[in-house]
């Protein structure tokens, strides 16, 4: 410590407080989506003044000035921008939204909100407290020693949660449906494809609107699947991915193997090669999901990922990989070789060959 200058110790102790504090910002984002702050500013037209939004939210005139140090906050951030507005001959500071805030629209095509809720529900929280603790237990994670059940479990005892987990699937699957247009050519040539996990079939309806004569089976749990109907190239089928994959040209794996170990991966993707075994070398599986540490990404875009690989650890027993986990994983499961496009943010499409 006395090899240290004084202002790198205090630099030391900043980024301690950063850390240690972030979860103010968190609690903050979420009062924010709470109360439908970027809802209203949108329904405002224009930006917005904190005494305009005080009383568009309902809130006592007495908490304007709690409200603009909320706001603040969230302008340094970078959910909110600010911007000079004339009132009645007078400037004052007008809120505004940003790329960010937009995404939390409810009325939106894709929102976040859903997800946004879904990640600050008490269970998601109050896990993650356990950690430390975890790491002297015998549990399979955090979440199993904070709930004494796994995370599958406490989901489909709890509808609540259920409704809000599920909800968030979908709306981050918004923002995967927005690129899948992009990507014809990963889905041209084939004749048919599984779609592991598909749930409802959303990115399947994408694809065959411009392909419309591959043919698409979206394979998920029975009771995900039932009740929902055929069309003539998207059909729905029951099952386990660990016991049985049907047989296609392709095999695709959205935001499914992150939520897994690497040794039920390695089955997945032995029963994904098994599946495209009749297409020889030209069969593969199209992998969407995280790879750590790609060139050229951004410090958000990293931490980002890595809050990711935390909250899998935490939560079920998975993880966000590097590329080179990747490979292992492709390796000894059988496959030759592979090639990642880093098109989806922080998710990438791995196509996966025998």
């Amino acid at each position: 410590m006395q090899k240290m200058d004084v202002e790198e110790l205090f630099q030391a102790q900043a980024l301690l407080y950063n850390y240690t504090y972030s979860f103010i910002g968190s609690m903050s984002l979420k009062s924010a989506v709470h109360l439908g702050i970027p809802d209203v500013i949108s329904k405002h037209g224009q930006p917005i003044t904190i005494p305009e939004l005080v009383l568009a939210l309902e809130i006592n005139p007495n908490k304007s000035g709690y409200v603009y140090r909320l706001m603040r906050l969230l302008v340094h951030a970078g959910f909110f921008v600010t911007s000079k507005v004339i009132k009645e001959d007078k400037e004052e500071v007008g809120y505004d939204l940003t790329p960010s805030s937009r995404l939390l629209l409810k009325e939106n095509v894709p929102t976040l909100s859903p997800f946004v809720r879904a990640m600050f529900h008490p269970a998601l929280v109050h896990s993650s407290e356990f950690l430390a603790e975890w790491f002297h237990k015998n549990e399979v994670t955090p979440f199993n020693t904070a709930f004494g059940m796994s995370y599958w479990e406490y989901l489909s005892q709890n509808q609540e949660f259920n409704g809000l987990f599920n909800e968030a699937m979908i709306s981050d699957s918004g923002m995967m449906n927005l690129v899948i247009k992009n990507c014809k050519s990963v889905f041209e040539g084939l004749n048919s494809l599984v779609d592991v996990g598909g749930g409802k079939g959303a990115v399947g309806r994408i694809v065959c609107e411009s392909l419309p004569n591959l043919h698409w089976t979206v394979l998920d749990l029975p009771h995900v699947v039932e009740n929902l109907l055929d069309s003539p190239n998207l059909k729905f089928v029951g099952g386990d991915m660990f016991q049985f994959i049907p047989s296609a040209d392709a095999i695709l794996l959205k935001l499914v193997l992150h939520a897994f170990s690497d040794e039920e991966c390695i089955k997945v993707l032995k029963k994904c090669r098994e599946a495209i075994s009749n297409k020889g070398k030209e069969g593969k599986v199209i992998i969407i999901d995280i790879v750590i540490g790609e060139k050229n990404e951004n410090h958000v875009l990293t931490e980002a990922k890595l809050f990711f690989d935390m909250l899998m650890m935490v939560l079920v027993n998975g993880k966000e990989r590097e590329e080179k986990e990747w490979e292992k994983l492709f390796l000894e499961a059988g496959f030759s070789h592979y090639k990642i496009t880093s098109i989806f943010g922080m998710r990438s499409l791995i196509e996966v060959y025998p």
